[in-house]
């Protein structure tokens, strides 16, 4: 999750006057506010959502940090998507037979799941690996998703997968990467292929998220998202770039691993859309087409119903949208916002109408294969854990998640 000042952008003072003028001259609904994705914000009207009293009151008081993965905005990605802005000019693609997947994979459900970050320490390296997996024995969950932006940082997620694997948890990585770093599509295409193919060398997985939110860095203002005019055509190309270049990537060392579509939010499934029929936002056709093994997307409490959300362009199911993909649907994150609830209301939530009770309901009219709270341990980016940031205290939504998991076997 990347964090957000808004002290960094105005004076708390002058944010409460920007907004209420902000309201007047373009008189914005509250559906229009609520934000295109969980993590940063472009525009102030993303900055509201739901909960708009609330964060302006801690803006205010303090200079609030915002999380911007839930986990779109200008550049909405997930928590762990920090530690990949290290990585610059990664070398050129290579040919590498592809081979054998040698980290072991589970065979189970894998309908209930976690995020974790290993590759930023805290908790996640306090916490042995044998801890970690107790703790999601114990929850009843079976699949783990966890950030990756080295070779590094696969190789030890690797080793991670083969002790998980033993218990009955799937480990897979998402590809961390910052397209709109890159001046073009080949240029982004030939990093997100490094990263790919040592990503795929490194581990092997079961499954692979190419991509984290990457749409929200190409959206073209404050548009929900659904069409392909909303998005500025030169950023789609190169974060198409980089989705391509993972893909070939991995697919040059390990043809067995599925691909999982890097996760949109809110309404942004327009970008899916283009890349699925090879068109453009400039309206052209005939480009690359990309293919995907999953469909992912990510929710949280803000939005609301996934059944049932308006935003500015109108009112949808989003599950049903992403279903027209044809492939299995993944929440690869779902969670509460710490800023807009307690412990106790958090699990509430977490297990409530709109989200866990929901998914579960669903699941098969959807073919929802998967849903990936977000996430184990409380950290930098936010209290979002069942666990607190010690890796040992437990909140009130480690035993409200684990009681309905036993009690919603999928």
């Amino acid at each position: 999750m990347v964090f957000w000042k808004l002290a960094d952008y105005l004076n708390p003072l002058f944010l409460l006057f920007a907004v209420l003028i902000t309201m007047h001259h373009t008189k914005l609904s509250t559906t229009n506010l609520i934000p295109s994705g969980p993590r940063r914000q472009t525009h102030l009207q993303r900055i509201l959502s739901s909960h708009m009293t609330r964060l302006l009151g801690a803006a205010i008081a303090s200079s609030v940090l915002l999380a911007a993965c839930g986990g779109g905005g200008d550049s909405s990605q997930d928590a762990a998507a920090v530690a990949n802005r290290a990585r610059r000019n990664p070398s050129t693609p290579a040919t590498t037979p592809a081979t054998t997947p040698t980290t072991p994979a589970t065979t189970g459900k894998i309908f209930y799941g976690v995020n974790g970050h290993f590759q930023q320490g805290g908790a996640y390296a306090t916490s042995s690996t044998q801890t970690q997996l107790a703790q999601l024995q114990d929850l009843g969950m079976t699949i783990y998703r966890s950030d990756v932006s080295s070779k590094a940082a696969a190789t030890a997620l690797a080793q991670i997968a083969t002790t998980m694997a033993a218990g009955g948890v799937t480990v897979y990585p998402v590809l961390l990467i910052s397209p709109q770093e890159y001046a073009s599509e080949t240029a982004s295409y030939n990093a997100g292929y490094a990263l790919g193919q040592q990503v795929a060398s490194a581990m092997h997985a079961s499954y692979y998220e190419v991509g984290n939110e990457l749409e929200a860095d190409t959206l073209a203002g404050n548009y929900d998202g659904t069409f392909a005019t909303d998005y500025v055509n030169s950023k789609f190309m190169i974060a198409r770039g980089a989705i391509r270049g993972m893909i070939d990537g991995i697919k040059s060392v390990d043809t067995q691993g599925k691909i999982v579509m890097g996760a949109g939010t809110w309404l942004h499934w327009g970008f899916d859309q283009m890349l699925a029929q090879g068109t453009q936002p400039d309206g052209t056709a005939g480009h690359p087409v990309v293919s995907w093994d999953v469909t992912a997307w990510h929710w949280y409490n803000d939005y609301d119903d996934i059944q049932n959300i308006c935003g500015g362009s109108g009112c949808y199911n989003v599950l049903s949208k992403l279903q027209a993909f044809g492939k299995p649907i993944w929440l690869t994150e779902y969670g509460v916002r710490p800023w807009t609830a307690t412990d106790s209301q958090a699990a509430s939530y977490l297990t409530g109408g709109t989200m866990m009770a929901e998914y579960a309901s669903v699941a098969s009219k959807y073919n929802l294969q998967s849903i990936q709270m977000y996430e184990l341990y409380d950290d930098p980016a936010g209290t979002y854990g069942l666990l607190q940031s010690d890796g040992k205290t437990k909140k009130s939504q480690y035993s409200s998640v684990k009681s309905f998991i036993a009690s919603h076997p999928q």
